[in-house]
């Protein structure tokens, strides 16, 4: 047996069998737009920046795009028919950008907004929640041209697009979501060019981490105002960053990399202020008033997580480190990513004594290279084994302390995984890209009875 599967087939049965969850925790899966739409170029959608990154010679592995993806666009009753099968309470999705305003402001498009009606509609019709993500990446290139992220008047062209996302879906949607993983998208758009829009330039870092922070300052305010009892969260991409062996400038890039990634954006929308590394270097373009634009009442905090982040020193990159290896002997899952499930207790915990917020988990989940058998089947024991014992991590943390009120899979459906293109898959359905043909692993039967336990504990 494998060091993986050894170590994933060792959950914490105690921890299952003793902590019982709220009667109104949610479970749920999570896609994003672009991951699964397809019809890039159907019905008036414009353009976004990660069409661009498609396009650009070494953007995606295979020069995969998302073009088609799964397609969702056209096959949205199938997919919410899935989500029906397995029982869950609520579905996380995003909206393109744009697709609702294909420049990005300005003229609307009414057949965008429209088939957000009926991917709304048809949740609600199958009993499923919709938890509405306004950004999960996909910016519209028109303003991209104009500045994007990098000009501080794309806040501004936010706050209206969540505005009018707030007006059209207001009256059905009550969870709302600013953004989706601040770090990420900054971090590897404008200083580590692993993402669209692919800059490498450590003030553009900082103008779009400060300019990304007063969109969602603005975006809470819209939503809180034009839409009555809506639940606002943002979701966060955190872990723990540890060096790469003990050598001091692999410590020292640990501490730096744990500033951008972990504290740049939930410090300043949850405690007013930035961490003291950032603080020196964005002060050039605070003005007077924006941490109180920033720093907005919120209901949730978003977790997504997957493992700690290793960093080391390196004086190629921008900001002077980059990403290091994990200690050789770490169990990893099927793409090869490390597997430390105590982290994840660790990282709930932590949110909880620095924020004081109710926890969604918005993001978890396991990468592979999933293949059906001979008869069609997906076993994926190794997904199975990993939510497991990270599910059993989440009591452990909620009987530490914990205030955890959701659950959310990563994800309903194979996709496009961005700069992996279509070589990750991480659905617990699986995606023949091909055929379009939606399969249920065997971790979708295990989610859905997973669900139908704990709801009979609850």
């Amino acid at each position: 047996m494998s060091q993986t599967n050894a170590i994933l087939e060792k959950p914490d049965a105690e921890a299952l069998a003793k902590t019982k969850l709220r009667s109104d925790f949610v479970w749920g899966v999570s896609t994003s737009a672009y991951q699964i739409e397809g019809a890039a170029a159907e019905d008036g959608r414009g353009p976004s920046i990660w069409d661009t990154r498609c396009r650009t010679a070494g953007g995606v592995v295979n020069g995969d795009t998302g073009d088609v993806a799964c397609d969702h666009y056209h096959r949205y009753e199938d997919d919410i028919a899935l989500m029906r099968d397995l029982g869950v309470d609520a579905y996380r999705f995003s909206v393109a950008w744009p697709r609702v305003l294909p420049r990005g402001r300005g003229a609307v498009n009414d057949k965008g907004l429209d088939f957000y009606d009926r991917v709304i509609d048809g949740a609600l019709a199958a009993g499923i929640e919709p938890w509405l993500c306004v950004y999960h990446w996909d910016l519209p290139q028109a303003l991209h041209d104009q500045g994007g992220w990098a000009n501080r008047d794309c806040a501004g062209w936010y706050a209206d697009y969540a505005a009018l996302l707030a007006r059209r879906y207001g009256d059905r949607v009550k969870r709302w979501i600013t953004f989706n993983e601040f770090s990420v998208f900054t971090l590897f758009g404008y200083a580590i060019p692993w993402a669209a829009p692919g800059i490498t330039d450590r003030e553009q870092h900082l103008r779009a981490i400060h300019h990304v922070n007063l969109a969602h300052g603005a975006g809470v305010d819209v939503i809180r105002d034009l839409v009555p009892g809506a639940s606002i969260g943002a979701v966060h991409n955190r872990q723990r960053v540890l060096p790469e062996g003990d050598r001091a400038e692999n410590v020292e890039a640990a501490a730096l990399l744990d500033e951008h990634w972990n504290l740049a954006f939930c410090d300043p929308q949850l405690l007013g202020h930035y961490s003291p590394r950032v603080a020196k270097a964005i002060e050039p373009y605070v003005q007077a008033g924006d941490m109180a634009r920033i720093c907005r009442p919120m209901d949730w905090f978003g977790l997504n997580h997957y493992g700690p982040i290793f960093a080391k020193a390196d004086p190629t990159r921008a900001w002077g480190y980059g990403w290091g290896d994990a200690p050789p002997d770490s169990p990893t899952h099927g793409v090869g990513w490390a597997v430390f499930p105590d982290a994840f207790r660790d990282e709930l915990l932590e949110i909880t004594r620095r924020y004081r917020m109710p926890i969604v988990i918005t993001e978890n989940g396991c990468g592979g290279n999933d293949t059906p058998d001979e008869s069609g089947a997906i076993d994926d024991q190794h997904r199975i084994n990993y939510l497991r014992l990270y599910n059993a991590k989440m009591h452990e943390a909620i009987r530490a302390g914990a205030d955890v009120r959701g659950y959310f899979v990563w994800s309903l459906l194979d996709n496009f995984e961005w700069g992996s293109g279509y070589g990750n898959r991480f659905g617990i359905v699986h995606v023949d890209f091909a055929t379009q043909k939606r399969t249920p692993k065997a971790s979708a039967r295990w989610y859905a009875d997973l669900i139908k336990s704990e709801r009979f504990r609850a």
